[in-house]
């Protein structure tokens, strides 16, 4: 008798290689995992990375990056895409054309800038691209409050503020924000902020202390677009994933003396 093979979806990540294991790529698979999709990914960039730092960034070219994205698709047509490092404006442009004047599954913009350590992950040229060219293709955009406060132009240093970045990246590029107030100064709670026009959620969670976050941000999202992929409409996916990050975040694990996010399967 043949084994009952059980059907799943396919999430799609574009994104940078940790050789860490923390974020990047590999934090998106093994969250894809977890929660019951199957990953595929499109490498933009290798990093030398560990929980401490960026050591160094070697871009891919954009036509092997290019090359994966089309590869994926014609075998592997993903229910959700996630984007995560870029690195230049041509291969943010890459990922744009690809995705522009065409049906495309929802997409889920995390625009990474600058790591967690300070290293620069986007260049200027690549910023004004991606707002100028991916965000209006975007289904979902996800900056912390360094990214927010770039897309926005909105000084945050209050929920309220935090609202009104959402409403003004709203506003400009046509997407629907999630603004992560983890490192909101003076909280006793993790606040996001999400806004799509008709609805505004505010999610919270315990703020946890003596915990790293690297990852959490690629974490997220990357939960974010699973349950999109199993079928989940937008709203609900960022309340499921808020949960799934909180707890990656309580449960952390210790590796080589580094706190990890332990990425826990059949929480869906």
């Amino acid at each position: 008798m043949a084994p009952r093979q059980a059907a799943q979806s396919v999430a799609l990540t574009i994104a940078g290689s940790d050789s860490g294991g923390g974020a990047g790529v590999q934090a998106d698979l093994k969250t894809f995992a977890a929660l019951g999709v199957h990953g595929a990914s499109a490498i933009t960039s290798v990093t030398a990375q560990n929980p401490k730092r960026v050591v160094a960034i070697q871009p891919c070219s954009p036509a092997i990056v290019r090359r994966q994205i089309e590869a994926v698709f014609a075998e592997l047509p993903p229910a959700a895409v996630k984007t995560g490092m870029l690195f230049s404006a041509q291969i943010v442009r890459v990922v744009a054309d690809f995705f522009a004047g065409k049906k495309r599954p929802p997409l889920i913009v995390d625009p990474v800038m600058v790591a967690t350590s300070g290293k620069r992950l986007l260049k200027d040229s690549g910023v004004a691209m991606l707002q100028a060219k991916l965000l209006p293709l975007a289904t979902l955009v996800t900056p912390n409050l360094d990214e927010a406060q770039i897309l926005s132009g909105v000084q945050i240093e209050l929920p309220e503020h935090m609202r009104q970045a959402a409403r003004r990246i709203r506003e400009r590029f046509g997407c629907a924000v999630l603004v992560k107030g983890g490192h909101l100064r003076g909280s006793r709670e993790a606040v996001d902020i999400f806004y799509d026009g008709p609805t505004e959620l505010l999610l919270k969670a315990p703020f946890v202390r003596s915990v790293r976050t690297h990852g959490t941000g690629c974490t997220y999202s990357a939960a974010i677009t699973a349950y999109v992929a199993r079928g989940h409409r937008l709203g609900r996916a960022v309340e499921l994933a808020k949960s799934y990050i909180t707890r990656a975040i309580f449960q952390s694990v210790h590796a080589a003396g580094h706190t990890v996010l332990r990425h826990v399967p059949g929480i869906w």
